[in-house]
């Protein structure tokens, strides 16, 4: 069995025009020679069909080099996901701080308007029930 160094069959290539946005007119000829050459490869059936495991075997080096960048890849698509993840984590996280921080604010602002109105109160009862709910001393 020989190698084919060049193709049996040729095609052409031709210019219209010297105008670059014009494109080449292309023709390929596939299978333009009906004839097969002396050098060209024949098909020949395999007596028997190899079956997964044995072709496995028989190009071992090929199937670990296969099964490990498989399963690089997919260890890069997961570690891209987790990263991804992770974003989001952190934007959740920013939110929920600026929400705590914004209730902290309001309940400081019911805490001394509370107190303000505590203080107008003559008998002084409700302002010393307050600091004991909010475990103060003013």
């Amino acid at each position: 069995m020989e190698k084919i160094t060049r193709p049996l069959s040729t095609g052409s290539l031709r210019l219209p025009s010297t105008d670059v946005r014009v494109n080449p007119i292309v023709r390929f000829n596939y299978f333009s020679n009906p004839t097969p050459s002396s050098s060209a490869p024949e098909f020949q059936m395999p007596k028997k069909p190899l079956n997964l495991f044995a072709n496995a075997l028989k190009r071992k080096d090929s199937f670990i080099q296969f099964f490990a960048m498989t399963g690089i890849l997919l260890l890069s698509f997961r570690s891209l996901g987790q990263k991804y993840r992770i974003h989001d984590l952190q934007e959740d996280t920013t939110a929920l701080k600026q929400e705590q921080e914004t209730l902290i604010d309001r309940m400081n602002n019911i805490k001394r308007s509370l107190l303000h109105e505590a203080s107008l109160d003559s008998t002084g009862l409700f302002a010393s029930r307050l600091r004991l709910l909010f475990s103060e001393e003013d």
